[in-house]
Formats: structure tokens, sequence, C-alpha cells
């Protein structure tokens, strides 16, 4: 077989990798924990690609963190995919990743785990879906994760700040 068809087969092999599988990237935002926050999110599929962002008047970046991730599993319509998130929030890639979400659930966030009401939300998006994480390195040199930052601190200066009424309500 000659080089040239083996470089054909595994690009057409990439693009149907790439078309059977949605990317997420995520990144969250706090202006002082607590302060004004926001996230950003990137969502890709094949040559599909959409960002999201928004902002929130009070919050903490652990909760812009989880819920980057809530509003690109929010947004997918197609839940026969492969999903891969890609965080820089350990705190989000160890939860569900090392399992911890798992011993939160059956002891109802014994011991005052905090974010109940977004993890919650998560769990009920997860179920149905086939989700891997993978943690990647901040304000280094991933593109993808960098535009995400960018998206969450431009939603968390901006004007038209949303209630994060789990966090308000809680306090």
């Amino acid at each position: 077989m000659s080089v040239e068809l083996c470089k054909r087969r595994n690009n057409h092999s990439s693009l149907i990798t790439i078309m059977e599988h949605i990317q997420i990237y995520t990144d969250g935002s706090s202006r002082g924990n607590p302060g004004p926050g926001g996230y950003g999110t990137i969502l890709m599929w094949g040559k599909h690609r959409k960002e999201l962002s928004q902002g929130y008047r009070r919050t903490t970046n652990n909760r812009m963190e989880l819920l980057a991730v809530i509003a690109g599993l929010e947004t997918i319509k197609k839940n026969d995919l492969p999903i891969t998130v890609y965080s820089d929030s350990q705190y989000v890639v160890n939860s569900v990743e090392k399992g911890w979400l798992k011993t939160w659930i059956k002891t109802d966030f014994a011991g005052g785990k905090k974010n109940k009401d977004l993890w919650k939300r998560y769990h009920e998006l997860a179920k149905n879906l086939s989700i891997k994480f993978v943690w990647v390195k901040g304000h280094a040199n991933n593109p993808h994760n960098n535009r995400c930052d960018t998206l969450a601190t431009e939603a968390a200066d901006g004007k038209g700040l949303l209630v994060d009424t789990g966090y308000e309500e809680s306090k």
C-alpha cells in the first residue's frame, strides 16, 4: 500500500473519529471568591464550533468552573456521541474522574459539600451521556482553554450579570 493511500486512510479515520466525538473546553472565573464571576465554554463537533459565556454578579470560581461544563452539556443535542470535557479545574475533573461525586450523591452531600445544586444538575445531565474529563493546565499554551478563559473573564467583567441563585440563596 502506498504511503499516500495510508495517509488518506489515516486522515479519513481521523475525520470519522472527530465527527463521532464531541469536545467541550471549559473555564470559570471569579473576581474575588466570592465576587462577580463568569464561565466560558467551547463546544466542537466536526467542523461545528459554538462558544458560550455568561456572567453572574456574585459567585465562586468553583461554581463557574462547574457551570461551564453544565452549560456545554445542556447545549448538546446528540446524546449518543462520546464527549470529552477539557477543564483546568482539578475540582471538577477529580470530582467526576476519581468518583467523589458518586459518593456525594450516595450520601446526599453529607458533611456540607458545596455546590450541591450544580452537582445534582450535572448528575442528571450526565446520566445518559458518555463523558470523559481531561485536566489541562490553565494559562498555558492550549488555545481552546485560553479562549475559554477570555470568555469567562469578559463575562465576569460584563454588564447585565445574572443572579447565581444557588449561591446567593445559600448565604
